[in-house]
Parts: C-alpha cells; structure tokens; sequence
C-alpha cells in the first residue's frame, strides 16, 4: 500500500537467534528483500557464511533496557573485524542516555555501524541538548549511518509526531548520504499502534528536497545493503524496517 518495493528486515528479539523466519522471507521476496540478523557473539563463520547467502547484510545488538540485558560493546567491537570480511555492518539500538558511552567504541569498528531511530532522543529536549549534539558528533565519522526511523518512539507528543521531525531532517540534511528510513512495522514493544501511512507522509518533512528523498529512500540502501536484484525503476523507494 505504501509503494515499498525493496525492504531490510530485521530479525525480531522475540525470535532469538532463529534468523529462520527473516530468511524465509527474504527468499520469497526473489532478490527485492535482505536481512539484518541477531547472532551470539560466538557464531562461527560458518554460520555467518550461510546467513550471508541467504540475504543477510548486517547484526544488531540491542542496549535497551527492556530487551534484556545487554552484550559488552568491547566485545562487540570485536566482532566487526569478522563482520568486515563479509561486509556487512553493525547495527546498534541504544537508549540517548548511552551514546557518549557507547560512542568511542563505536568509532573503533572495523565496519559501518547503523544507529537506529534517531539515537532514542527525547524530541521534547530540544535540538541543543547533549544527546543530539553528541549524535552528530559521532556521525561526523564517515562509517557512521543513522535511521530517520522511530519518530513515533521518540516523539512526545504523539501522532503525527511534529517534535520528532526536527530531528530527523536536520541529520538528513548534514548527513543525507548515510541517512536511512522505515516505518519500523510491525511496531514491537510500542505503547500504542502507528498508522504507517502517517509515517510516510512525514517523509515530506524530513527529506524536503527530490535530491533528498532519493538518496534516502533509494541510493543509500542499495549503497549500504547490497540489493541482488534492482528494480524496473530507481525512482520507487527502498526502506529499512
């Protein structure tokens, strides 16, 4: 419905390290999907081998307190040297309350690294607080990328999420070649259920330009993901979930 016609499917935490459902729908998808996937910090290269053929382009770890307990970045950071080989990239959701913790390790990876949802700001914090000061400060580093995703997860005002935007077009505005969007469906863990139509009629705000909204929707994820197959036409967007 929304006219998405390449995706990146992350692998949900309710379904541990089974990357099997995510596999299985990028192997529907002929070519038009690929996946992140979740993984021990003990996976072989065996295994990261066969979920590379599969269509997986990346791990994600999470930082969050209500998804468990977390994995040591140092160790984490350690893994990327292995992730490299494949070229894939480290994808990293964290709590803003993390990110000057998180950020001299982060710049110490050995392959790209793809903050989620803004960094969790608070959108009622305004554009000056240390949080978001120190998000960009990271994304300075050109490995660094960052969703535009997640204004419903970082508004405070709720639909149709006006205190979020800010935020995000301001990174894609100084970072439009490593900025990347989604809606975030099916909206895990949420205190209430968006309607994916308002947010992708927030991209108008958040990408303000036609150069802008392709770079976003359509060059960088094929930069970052490696799509197999391109489409008919690059003028449809791509997303990242």
């Amino acid at each position: 419905m929304l006219g998405i016609e390449r995706c990146v499917v992350v692998q949900s935490t309710c379904h541990g390290f089974d990357n099997s459902v995510v596999a299985d729908t990028i192997a529907a998808r002929g070519g038009a999907y690929c996946g992140i996937a979740l993984a021990p910090l003990s996976v072989s290269d065996t295994t990261l081998h066969q979920l590379h053929g599969q269509g997986f382009r990346g791990l994600r770890f999470n930082f969050m307190k209500h998804l468990g307990s977390a994995t040591p970045i140092e160790e984490i950071i350690k893994l990327t040297a292995r992730l490299a080989a494949l070229e894939w990239h480290l994808q990293v959701h964290f709590d803003s309350a993390l990110i000057e913790e998180l950020a001299p390790w982060l710049l110490r990876s050995s392959t790209p690294v793809v903050i989620d949802h803004v960094g969790r700001i608070d959108a009622s914090r305004g554009l000056e607080q240390p949080a978001f000061r120190a998000l960009c400060r990271l994304m300075d580093d050109p490995r660094m990328w960052v969703k535009v995703s997640g204004s419903d997860r970082i508004s405070r005002q709720g639909p149709p999420y006006a205190d979020a935007i800010p935020y995000a077009r301001s990174l894609v505005e100084r970072f439009g070649d490593r900025t990347l969007w989604g809606t975030d469906w099916p909206h895990p863990n949420h205190n209430h259920v968006p309607d994916d139509g308002v947010l992708a009629e927030l991209l108008g705000q958040i990408a303000p330009s036609e150069r802008l909204v392709q770079a976003l929707l359509v060059e960088n994820p094929q930069r970052l993901y490696r799509f197999p197959v391109l489409l008919e036409t690059e003028a449809r967007s791509a997303a990242s979930s």
